[in-house]
């Protein structure tokens, strides 16, 4: 990315704190990279995991440092719990992740109690409930602890998440400079937090409300979302930097890269799915819906809880190859693999409040890759693409309408031809990282009193 640098900027320190390894998340990478064009240094403070080094230099210029979390780590003593409880340390795995993403464990089951369950399972439900909990507070401690003697030291922190902004809030209360809280998902109503029982719920609510409230600003990734935190939290209305990606030109002729990946046949459309593999992204109904379409393959890319079960549905000879495996790639990458799909589809259900008003990356990507999108109708995404003209909208919960709106573009080169360019459009004109970066750094000059 090549950047005119603006001669009033005055280089600046920050420190971006993540819950996760920091491997692909995109709104990260796209922060740190636009940072360090404009002359700024950036490190990333995140977590450690198996086959992963401890510190790397991103080729954009910024650094990941990465530390081992433990919930363990985050009691008192812990050297003592470890030798009573005779574990090692240093296994480089993390004990509590973000909701719906991320590693760590998740409660077998649904929380949500019902009236026909035992007194036994529910009491079980609690339990496990405030196991959890507990995880998710000892976690944040233990990186709290763990990152202070890394830190390199900033003039701004920025804290990914609900469980790195008590990170970052540590951190920059001992440097005496300002914190913005990333919230990119409403938590509670997100992933496992939401299948919690309501009393931890309100409690991680509690929590989060604190965090959001010590920080200097909060941001967000759309106005649904910011409508939300600024009546729980009572805070001002978050700053919205949506997640857009970079502007990005297709090459032409378009690439082949899944097709020579996978060996498809290249009439074969290729249908993508990219991100986490995880519960109520749609992927279940997209697997149906792909048996229902001809001359089409289902492509998964990404990684996730759900990644053992998804290969063995991919192995299945009853389904004749139509849904195929990728791995996640990097961020850097990521655009230039989107492209060679055909369709990119995003049947997100409507499970829970952030699903509904979600806008996800995934949306965005298709869009700055020029392929058209299968979407959910859902009050967060569907205004865009119906705006932009950027794809179909479908009810996500029903597999039939999902096929019946990937077939009609399959069948139809040309249609599908008019969606891209009308996202690509879209991608360039509005929809781009370059006019999101512009709103962030100038919260950020705001913020330290230095122009970013």
């Amino acid at each position: 990315m090549n950047v005119a640098v603006d001669p009033a900027i005055v280089p600046q320190r920050l420190v971006i704190v993540l819950p996760t390894t920091a491997e692909f998340d995109s709104r990260t990478y796209r922060i740190a990279r636009s940072c360090v064009a404009r002359g700024h240094d950036v490190t990333i403070l995140a977590r450690s995991a198996p086959g992963l080094p401890a510190e790397e230099l991103d080729p954009a210029g910024y650094r990941i440092v990465r530390t081992e979390v433990e919930a363990i780590d985050g009691l008192p003593f812990p050297v003592l719990w470890r030798r009573l409880l005779r574990r090692p340390a240093g296994r480089g795995r993390t004990t509590a992740g973000e909701s719906g993403s991320g590693p760590g464990p998740i409660v077998a089951g649904r929380s949500t109690l019902s009236s026909g369950r035992s007194v036994r399972s529910r009491l079980r439900a609690a339990g496990r409930a405030v196991v959890r909990l507990t995880a998710i507070v000892l976690t944040v401690r233990a990186q709290v602890r763990a990152s202070r003697s890394l830190d390199p030291g900033a003039d701004l922190y920025h804290g990914m998440a609900y469980m790195g902004i008590p990170v970052a809030i540590s951190l920059a209360a001992r440097r005496k400079v300002p914190v913005v809280y990333d919230a990119r998902d409403i938590y509670v109503d997100a992933g496992n937090i939401a299948r919690l029982p309501r009393p931890i719920r309100r409690f991680v609510g509690r929590l989060e409300r604190g965090w959001a409230r010590r920080a200097d600003r909060v941001i967000t990734v759309n106005r649904p979302y910011a409508e939300v935190m600024a009546s729980r939290w009572d805070v001002p209305l978050p700053l919205i930097v949506l997640n857009c990606s970079f502007r990005y030109e297709p090459s032409e002729p378009r690439s082949c890269r899944i097709h020579e990946q996978l060996g498809l046949d290249r009439k074969a459309a290729v249908v993508l799915y990219q991100g986490g593999f995880s519960r109520d992204r749609g992927i279940e109904q997209l697997i149906e819906a792909i048996r229902l379409v001809p001359d089409a393959v289902l492509v998964l890319m990404g990684y996730g809880r759900l990644h053992a079960e998804l290969e063995a549905v991919a192995a299945d000879p009853a389904d004749e190859g139509r849904v195929r495996i990728l791995p996640a790639v990097p961020p850097a990458e990521l655009l230039d693999w989107i492209s060679a799909a055909d369709i990119v589809a995003m049947p997100i259900q409507p499970t829970t409040l952030n699903h509904r008003l979600t806008t996800p990356n995934k949306l965005f990507e298709a869009m700055a890759a020029g392929v058209p999108v299968v979407a959910s109708d859902l009050p967060g995404m569907a205004p865009i693409v119906r705006d932009t003209g950027a794809g179909l909208l479908v009810d996500p919960t029903d597999p039939t309408a999902i096929a019946a709106a990937i077939t009609s573009l399959v069948a139809d080169p040309a249609r599908r031809a008019e969606l891209a360019g009308k996202a690509l459009a879209a991608a360039h004109g509005t929809y781009n990282w370059e006019t999101q970066a512009n709103e962030l750094l100038a919260e950020y000059s705001r913020l330290t009193g230095r122009q970013w």
